[in-house]
């Protein structure tokens, strides 16, 4: 008779669970927000369609990823576009939904999966800009 308890116990606290395992609200960015972004991706991918390293340059935070090596557009055509913007990344980053969220910082930031990798663009001061690219997990 001393489960029977024990199982009343456990079936109250069965019960209360779900209130406590709620999956975290998705992040939904403001009206102004979509439409400042809305405004950005459709040049850079205006930028992207015309194969236009220089014009996605200048929508990138520079230095490129906080490497003083790529500080300005001739060093980003010559090291990151041939390696992050191949033809099928560029295609992709064309026709992928963006995805909204906010990084550690609380920054608001948009991603695109292409090719293995996870291109980031970042609200700034400045507005949208290219902030990163990763390797997905």
């Amino acid at each position: 008779m001393k489960t029977l308890p024990g199982l009343v116990i456990a079936a109250a606290l069965a019960s209360l669970a779900p209130a406590f395992a709620q999956a975290p609200r998705k992040a939904v960015a403001s009206p102004a927000v979509q439409k400042e972004f809305e405004g950005f991706i459709g040049k850079f991918r205006a930028a992207l369609k015309a194969n236009d390293a220089i014009a996605v340059a200048a929508m990138t935070r520079l230095p490129y990823m906080a490497d003083a090596s790529i500080a300005d557009a001739t060093q980003f055509r010559a090291k990151v576009w041939p390696r992050d913007f191949t033809a099928k990344n560029r295609a992709c980053l064309q026709r992928s939904k963006p995805v909204y969220d906010r990084d550690g910082a609380r920054n608001e930031i948009y991603a695109i999966a292409c090719g293995g990798n996870i291109f980031t663009f970042t609200k700034t001061s400045a507005g949208f800009q290219l902030t990163d690219v990763d390797i997905a997990d």
